[in-house]
């Protein structure tokens, strides 16, 4: 057999087992997961403007108004909460352009593991920073801050049952119906379990409860109720501390 014809045949068998290690390692594309959607958060968070990174505190828990949420509503109150009995002077400042918008003075809660300032029910809509300062019964401080908005133009989007004395919230298909809701000031409310779940009606933040305690239920069986009047105007936001992540709702009392 001379040089071309082996040559020739070593070019084909080239050709042929190339093509079957090609074709046996040819990667199958995978197909992209999913993406994973963030959990919704406890009140809508405004990615139209820039906010601050906030800065935590030593034993900081978390804090009501979340930060970087928009508020529909002035909130009654600004809790943080801790992991370590607070101690005075702790202190918070709620301020805008300079100007402090809490009332009063900060009260440390009688558990000590959370601290509170009222806030002025006329605050205008923007940007609002929390500083605030946590203090231990060792005498030692550590400042913290965190921003929030209100924007009282979204309210628009709230189910309208201002002027009723009482209203009914069901809690059904793991949900508050209505969900977001206005009222007047002294409306009652009465939540009522239609589910065969257990649900709570809990005050945020999760796990604390802490920024309105008297909206705290008991666990709901179906059928149970629950009632409040509220007669302080602001904005209540809350949700079902046993499906925390997906049943969310507020209140605009006005």
């Amino acid at each position: 057999m001379n040089k071309l014809v082996v040559g020739i045949i070593i070019a084909i068998l080239s050709a042929i087992l190339g093509g079957f290690f090609l074709i046996g390692n040819k990667s199958t594309p995978s197909s992209s997961p999913e993406p994973t959607l963030p959990q919704e958060s406890t009140r809508t968070l405004d990615t139209t403007i820039r906010f601050n990174d906030p800065k935590k505190s030593a034993h900081y828990e978390s804090n009501t108004p979340e930060h970087g949420s928009v508020l529909v509503g002035v909130p009654i109150n600004v809790v943080i909460n801790f992991n370590f009995d607070l101690a005075p002077p702790s202190s918070i400042s709620i301020a805008m352009n300079g100007k402090e918008y809490g009332l009063d003075e900060t009260i440390i809660d009688d558990n000590k593991l959370s601290m509170r300032r009222k806030m002025n029910p006329n605050s205008p809509d923007g940007v609002y920073t929390v500083n605030y300062n946590a203090c231990w019964p060792d005498k030692t401080c550590h400042d913290g801050n965190f921003q929030f908005k209100i924007d009282r133009t979204q309210s628009s989007t709230y189910t309208d049952l201002t002027d009723k004395k009482e209203v009914t919230i069901n809690l059904e298909n793991i949900n508050f119906e209505p969900k977001n809701i206005r009222i007047s000031k002294g409306t009652k409310i009465t939540w009522i379990n239609q589910d065969e779940v257990d649900h709570y009606v809990n005050t945020e933040s999760h796990p604390a409860h802490t920024y309105y305690p008297d909206q705290n239920s008991k666990a709901l069986k179906n059928g149970d109720q629950f009632s409040l009047v509220f007669n302080q105007t602001g904005i209540y936001p809350y949700h079902c501390s046993a499906h925390a992540n997906t049943m969310m709702a507020s209140i605009l009392v006005e």
